[in-house]
């Protein structure tokens, strides 16, 4: 394995800064037959939504697998594991086993098991029943909480309630590009709305279950217009509403940006009582600002995705700074922007900031590009800190290569390589380059 460290060592963060790597449950489980189906398997199985016609039956098969994975973990050296739990399997009959047998593995490895209670995998029966644009959803949400939390409570203490509601409601709400495959445009408001309140009962849930270290992973990122031109400055203000603001101020204001409230189903002004339960922390997911302009009356491809002429924005090219192998920019002080930035909104409403995914795809073993990006990245990291926003930990995206939602198996966001054939792992360069850092970390 090669690996290069940097001729200048990221400086040091403080004691009990939480280092770890993220996965998600559908993008590397498999053992489909072993739990009900979600909203990701329909989608998968329409000719033409994933590019490369894959699905995730198999994918990484770290159901059969996680005692690889575990010492993948352990080797590695990070304090804590971020993985998603299937709420599909937990239906399905003795579907918590597995994250049992887990979380003791996790436990004796020394590793801190962190579950994200919802990404993205719906339960199909539920979206068949109308699914986040039903306000029952949530409710059937909390419930699910709270037979995890009664299982799990005793060895798990840090918890995730839903990660990225934006890209849910963006992409498979609106725009259509994930599952369930919806193309509502602006109807898919009641879906940010529900997943918002599944969040603060899953808050509640947890609470009476004796939790006292619960967070959400919102995705952020700086917006920055196009020009200075009135049209470009508007488009991209109401761009940063959309992706950050909504999601960022029911949470830790109790009170959606101006204008928006209105637009929500049910009695928002007692909703927004849940929403708002106070968190012990707040999770960042970052990956790339964002430049934003006026329509320009086409559709745009960027990043994968297809942006409607018919929105009121279009999402351009950021000239000047590298590109992943997926086209996104890299600009790791737009972390710092992003940062300072939500500590200047939200003052002492702000509780302490988990990056809980930062990562880039690249191919190749010897990912000497991906080390660039995570050492620039945690330095920005650092600088935020120095800079006075609290911030708590840090986790890569991801330990290993896996099914990247419409991309099928054509993206490789990992630190351990996985042949999808053989599903053979292979620890990249990055990955010992993250080792050294872990332990250089930790030395006086």
């Amino acid at each position: 394995m090669i690996r290069r460290m940097a001729t200048n060592p990221i400086p040091q963060f403080p004691d009990g800064f939480l280092w770890g790597v993220s996965t998600s449950a559908h993008q590397i489980e498999g053992a489909a037959g072993r739990r009900e189906p979600s909203v990701w398997d329909a989608f998968s199985a329409e000719p033409g939504r994933v590019k490369d016609g894959s699905t995730a039956a198999v994918a990484c098969d770290h159901y059969h697998r996680y005692g690889e994975d575990v010492a993948l973990l352990a080797g590695l050296g990070v304090d804590a594991y971020r993985f998603s739990i299937s709420w599909p399997r937990v239906r399905a009959e003795g579907g918590l086993d597995f994250y049992d047998r887990l979380v003791d593995e996790l436990c004796a490895a020394g590793v801190r098991p962190v579950p994200t209670l919802f990404h993205w995998d719906l339960p199909l029966a539920l979206e068949e029943a109308g699914g986040w644009l039903e306000r029952d959803t949530a409710s059937r949400f909390a419930e699910y909480v709270s037979v995890v939390a009664d299982r799990l409570g005793d060895r798990v203490k840090k918890w995730i309630t839903i990660n990225e509601p934006a890209e849910h409601t963006l992409f498979g709400h609106a725009l259509g590009a994930h599952a369930p495959g919806k193309r509502l445009m602006f109807d898919a408001l009641p879906a940010a709305h529900h997943q918002l309140l599944a969040h603060g009962l899953a808050v509640r849930a947890l609470r009476a279950g004796g939790a006292t270290d619960i967070g959400i992973a919102n995705s952020h990122g700086p917006t920055w217009p196009a020009s200075r031109e009135q049209a470009d400055l508007e488009a991209a203000g109401f761009y940063d509403l959309l992706l950050n603001h909504l999601f960022s101020d029911p949470v830790l204001l109790g009170e959606y940006p101006e204008g928006i409230g209105e637009l929500m189903p049910g009695d928002v002004t007692d909703d927004l009582k849940i929403i708002g339960e106070p968190l012990d922390w707040y999770g960042v997911n970052y990956y790339a600002p964002t430049r934003v302009g006026a329509p320009q009356g086409a559709d745009i491809e960027f990043g994968g995705l297809t942006i409607p002429a018919e929105l009121p924005f279009s999402v351009r090219e950021i000239e000047g700074v590298p590109v992943t192998d997926f086209g996104w920019p890299v600009v790791p002080a737009g972390l710092t922007e992003l940062l300072t930035g939500l500590h200047e909104r939200y003052g002492d409403r702000l509780p302490p900031i988990v990056i809980t995914e930062n990562g880039c795809s690249y191919e190749g073993v010897d990912d000497q590009s991906r080390i660039s990006y995570l050492d620039g990245h945690i330095r920005a990291l650092h600088e935020a800190s120095e800079a006075g926003v609290d911030v708590r930990g840090y986790f890569v995206w991801s330990l290993l290569d896996n099914f990247e939602w419409a991309e099928g198996y054509a993206r490789r966001f990992g630190l351990v390589h996985v042949d999808f054939e053989t599903l053979a792992r292979t620890p990249k360069s990055s990955y010992g380059w993250y080792q050294e850092l872990l332990r250089a970390q930790r030395s006086d």
